[in-house]
């Protein structure tokens, strides 16, 4: 049984869907893109942690979703990095001390970091579409979403699911993504310390990214490192191509679990 409830983070307040039922497995640990939230990952995740008999949490990361609003759209370069401490935090609250996390975009930048930062609570990584180094075309790929937000009902689409929230968490994303200071971010530096198996998942028409970012990450880090490439499908796999990634990813789970 999945309980939704809230809970207080080293004074933030975030929303999660969390199932704990199954003692001794593994807990898949789901984290949002740059503009989604629980809602968005629809039954995605409880598909997974049913082929794989694992616990599940879901959460809304701070400004996002039902979870309290971010004090400022301003971010600085490493924000992604502070958002895998809230997580690290958000684990020890919970006692987690044996996550799979699957990350989409952010969320698998943010899976990334936790992944090298906190490697003793981390059982493998699952990351699709993420970041480790900014790319033009990731920089075109804002700037369209931007377009999009000032000529089409993107705004209104996004206060479905953020409410009088969503206007600044695009702020952020959009500002910080387009600022001449975050051209040089890069986490190449952290990849040594992933030492728990990972697996890459990225459609080749990725939007945001090309596949450096997967040859990059998986030549770099510690573990066991696989990728996962599907043809003629863009940013988002898991909505895209949902049944392939289901699949790969209760197979890899099941090896590492």
């Amino acid at each position: 049984m999945i309980e939704s409830k809230f809970i207080e983070v080293k004074g933030k307040t975030l929303y999660i869907e969390y199932n704990n039922s199954f003692e001794n497995k593994p807990t898949l640990v789901f984290l949002h893109d740059s503009l989604g939230c629980v809602q968005l990952w629809r039954d995605f995740p409880a598909k997974i942690a049913k082929e794989t008999g694992c616990n599940v949490l879901v959460y809304d990361r701070l400004g996002y979703g039902k979870s309290h609003p971010m004090l400022t759209h301003e971010r600085e370069n490493n924000y992604m990095e502070q958002e895998a401490d809230v997580l690290n935090d958000l684990l020890n609250e919970l006692n987690i001390n044996n996550a799979v996390l699957f990350g989409h975009s952010d969320g698998g930048t943010i899976a990334l970091i936790t992944a090298s930062k906190y490697s003793e609570k981390i059982n493998a990584v699952i990351c699709e579409a993420g970041h480790i180094f900014v790319e033009n075309v990731t920089v075109k790929g804002v700037k369209d979403a931007l377009e999009a937000f000032k000529t089409t009902n993107l705004g209104e689409r996004l206060q479905r699911y953020h409410g009088n929230k969503a206007n600044r968490l695009f702020k952020a994303w959009t500002e910080i993504w387009l600022s001449d200071r975050f051209r040089s971010w890069n986490i190449e530096y952290l990849l040594p310390h992933i030492h728990c198996p990972l697996l890459f998942i990225q459609g080749n028409a990725d939007e945001y990214g090309t596949l450096d970012q997967v040859e990059k990450t998986i030549s770099q880090t510690s573990g066991t490192a696989e990728k996962y490439i599907i043809p003629d499908i863009g940013h988002t796999p898991h909505k895209e191509a949902p049944e392939l990634v289901i699949t790969r990813s209760v197979e890899f789970i099941n090896r590492i679990k």
